[in-house]
């Protein structure tokens, strides 16, 4: 057990110690600093815009980041870019295409069922767009596998990438969320898609959508517009093969558009969502058999009785020969280890191996990389190389904060004498992903307390992690006996979008973080929803009512609710709130300074190790890694 700090973020209504009720993740695009000339959109109106720009900096904390000037070039699909270089120097392209991007955004809420207009049905109204782009010939061509599920598609996908990119394929990859930039949920060849690329693409696919605007056919909202984008980048890009992740659910999901996949893959189905999918797993399930086509291969993961029902009625109704995979044993790697960390990934591992195999038969590429008599025997050593480089940011992901340590930061002195700050980051948000994360953390931490290869960073680590942030494992190689020594606190750093219930989420977590904090990324004196899920945790660990102690702390400003300094030694499973005080939880007024109190901490007390285990949300998680990375 751990203490919990619980964290708001300026997009989620409630983290536990946080503070803004609602910010909506999708209008944060990153931008960057102005240049002396702008690439300004044939078909945007600046003055809606700009007025735009100001009301969602106010209201919904707009971020911004630098970019360089571009020079607009014509597509490889031969259709010019309408554009005009202006002399703008409070405005960039990068900046401009983030403000659209922001203006599509229709929905307040996950969930909320209001339309947008037109007469139109969604997939509908999704393929008049592929029309308008010139794509609807295409599409087939993009050799597309769809992946749909509850808890490891995004891992699956990627996976998918990897072992296709090492068999010689050249990749295109389209995940969502982003964490930090929007760029991410486009990768070519497991790469992120340049900055001017992006724009040559994303201005094209505006400018066309623009001029054929009507009352009956309305911009596409924020993810039917990057989907289309998707298809459009990979088509120009002219990819081999296009992995596509399903935003939500499947049956009436944008992605499903796709009416040839070359394969279909369903990932571990589990309660998420309900708002929008249904209240039983059934019904969850029937979305996600949504985007089974006639006839076209399909394979998924051992599921619930109810979900493997539905499933397999919808492949028989479609005649799709559905098949369950098991997961990878760990004996077919070769020595090797997933790159992706958590046994739960030998699942998601499994499936994308029988989709990538799926994919190069029906290709016709298997018999030509690979003996034909070695269809079901080893894995290929490009599948090995792909499992076991595979990355996925905020998935098990394990990052040493190196600020306190690093030389630019501090004197050499005060480096060696300072104490460990290490990040655990996973996007967990549903109950049954919350039961794997919490076992991940527990292994990991066990296992990198244990390991010689934790305890120091030379500046090469320091620049190598910096570049390349690794899922689940780390791997150093300076040792220093007195790290052995060293203290070792966990910490729960904590957030959830409020469709969520975290009277389900929190106990799944108790047995391994026993302690939290939350913050928020912006001060504000309402504390009250971080203040509530304090009051829930406190709960959950001494199944007392802590309401009469809260009363006051909700009233304190920043300064006040810092943690005291007994919060890092007191033993979690045997603390107890007194004198007003609660030992396993604090609330701290906002993410920035909490990510400063526990470097402070560290510096400050060289025989420590923090451990976080940063939770709950993927907005959190990509939060946190874009303050630990300035």
């Amino acid at each position: 057990m751990f203490p919990a700090l619980i964290h708001t973020s300026t997009h989620l209504k409630g983290g536990i110690f946080g503070v803004p009720r609602f910010h909506k993740r999708e209008s944060q695009f990153s931008i960057r600093t102005p240049c002396k000339f702008s690439f300004q959109p044939a078909y945007v109106d600046m003055y809606s815009l700009s007025r735009r720009r100001k009301i969602l900096s106010q209201e919904k904390g707009f971020r911004y980041r630098n970019m360089a000037s571009q020079n607009m070039e014509k597509l490889e699909s031969n259709v010019a870019i309408i554009d005009y270089v202006q002399d703008v120097p409070l405005s960039t392209s990068y900046e401009v295409a983030m403000e659209a991007l922001s203006s599509l955004i229709r929905q307040k809420k996950r969930g909320d069922r209001k339309g947008i207009g037109g007469k139109y049905g969604k997939l509908d109204r999704m393929r008049i767009y592929l029309k308008i782009l010139d794509l609807e010939e295409h599409m087939a061509g993009l050799k597309i596998i769809h992946v749909a599920g509850t808890k490891g598609k995004g891992s699956t996908c990627t996976f998918c990438e990897a072992m296709l990119r090492e068999s010689g394929f050249r990749t295109g990859l389209f995940t969502s969320p982003h964490l930090i930039d929007v760029r991410e949920r486009f990768r070519i060849n497991g790469v992120d898609i340049s900055e001017d690329k992006f724009l040559s693409y994303f201005w094209n696919c505006w400018n066309r959508l623009k001029e054929h605007e009507t009352e009956d056919l309305p911009m596409p909202p924020l993810f039917q517009f990057l989907t289309v984008l998707a298809f459009k980048i990979f088509v120009c890009e002219q990819v081999d093969v296009s992995i596509i992740e399903v935003g939500l659910g499947g049956r009436n999901d944008s992605t499903n558009v796709i009416e040839e996949p070359v394969v279909c893959g369903i990932t571990s189905l589990g309660m998420d969502h309900t708002e929008a999918l249904g209240n039983t797993i059934g019904q969850i399930a029937s979305h996600k058999a949504g985007i089974f086509k006639h006839q076209i291969p399909a394979f998924t993961v051992p599921q619930v009785s109810e979900a493997m029902d539905v499933l397999q009625e919808n492949a028989q109704e479609l005649t799709v020969p559905l098949k369950v995979v098991e997961p990878l044993d760990s004996n077919e790697l070769n020595g090797l280890k997933l790159s992706l960390s958590g046994n739960h990934q030998l699942s998601n591992a499994g499936l994308a191996v029988s989709l990538c195999k799926c994919w190069l038969q029906r290709t016709g590429n298997w018999e030509k990389l690979f003996q034909i008599d070695n269809k079901e025997a080893n894995l290929p050593e490009a599948f090995l190389r792909g499992l076991s480089k595979a990355h996925i940011a905020g998935r098990a992901q394990i990052v040493p904060d190196l600020s306190s340590t690093s030389s630019s930061c501090i004197s050499s002195e005060v480096a060696e004498a300072s104490g460990d700050l290490i990040f655990y980051l996973d996007g967990a948000h549903s109950p049954e992903s919350m039961e794997v994360c919490a076992e991940w953390f527990s292994s990991a931490v066990k296992e990198n307390n244990l390991s010689s290869s934790l305890v120091s960073f030379s500046s090469h680590d320091i620049e190598s992690i910096n570049k390349v942030p690794g899922n689940g494992y780390m791997q150093h190689e300076k040792f220093n006996i007195q790290e052995i020594n060293k203290i070792s606190k966990k910490i729960l750093l904590f957030n959830c979008m409020d469709v969520r219930d975290p009277q389900i989420l929190l106990p799944r977590l108790v047995s391994t973080c026993a302690s939290s904090v939350v913050p928020s990324d912006i001060s504000s004196k309402d504390l009250s929803w971080q203040f509530s899920l304090q009051r829930l945790w406190e709960k959950i660990v001494h199944g007392i009512d802590t309401d009469s102690l809260l009363e006051k702390s909700t009233k304190m400003d920043g300064a006040e609710t810092l943690p005291r300094r007994q919060f890092l030694y007191e033993d979690a499973s045997n603390c107890s709130p007194t004198d007003g005080y609660l030992a396993c939880s604090a609330v701290i007024p906002s993410l920035p300074l909490t990510i400063k109190w526990l470097r402070h901490c560290v510096r400050e007390n060289p025989s420590l190790r923090l451990q976080v285990l940063v939770t709950g949300s993927l907005h959190l998680v990509g939060d946190v890694l874009k303050l630990i990375r300035r």
